[in-house]
């Protein structure tokens, strides 16, 4: 019986040292997520599509994920205008180009592209109002790519632009409240 209870009082201790480290370095999540307690609010105005590419519907998809994002990774409240952290910025490149290409069999043909690469960069403007020293414009890209021996970009542009998204978000997410 004395064992048990010197394991109960040794988990119990180690608890307690953890919850301790863990308030006095500020308010972490699962997620990566390291926000100040004073910070309260997000505000995430429109991205626009300053790249004259992509589907009609492209800025207003990359808002909303990103908005959504935000909203179950953090415990921000999302407001209109004046949050404790800001977002704003555009779409700049919406770019495809060939990629490994694929040597014709006659001299006659030219070369074709294996695969075709889409190319999104997203600038972003931050700010925090709590802390300006965490404050920054930056550009975010990533890309992925498709065969387009087999397939076209109209086939492939909802999932290529998912998946892109998905990491721009994420990219975003990580160097605004992670401080990665």
């Amino acid at each position: 019986m004395r064992l048990k209870n010197k394991g109960l009082r040794l988990n119990t201790l180690g608890a307690v040292i953890l919850m301790v480290i863990c308030q006095g370095c500020g308010v972490y999540s699962f997620t990566g997520a390291s926000i100040a307690p004073d910070v309260k609010t997000i505000s995430i105005q429109n991205f626009y599509n300053d790249s004259g590419g992509g589907p009609p519907s492209l800025s207003q998809n990359f808002t909303e994920e990103l908005k959504d994002y935000y909203q179950q990774n953090t415990n921000l409240q999302l407001v209109d205008d004046e949050g404790d952290l800001q977002l704003e910025g555009s779409i700049v490149t919406y770019n495809t180009s060939p990629v490994a290409p694929v040597a014709s069999s006659s001299d006659n043909v030219p070369d074709e592209p294996g695969a075709t690469r889409l190319t999104i960069y997203v600038k972003v403007n931050y700010v925090n109002n709590k802390n300006e020293k965490e404050s920054f414009s930056r550009t975010f890209q990533f890309y992925d790519d498709f065969d387009s021996q087999t397939s076209t970009l109209t086939a492939e542009e909802d999932r290529l632009i998912e998946t892109i998204f998905e990491r721009i978000i994420y990219d975003i997410f990580n160097a605004t409240v992670a401080n990665w």
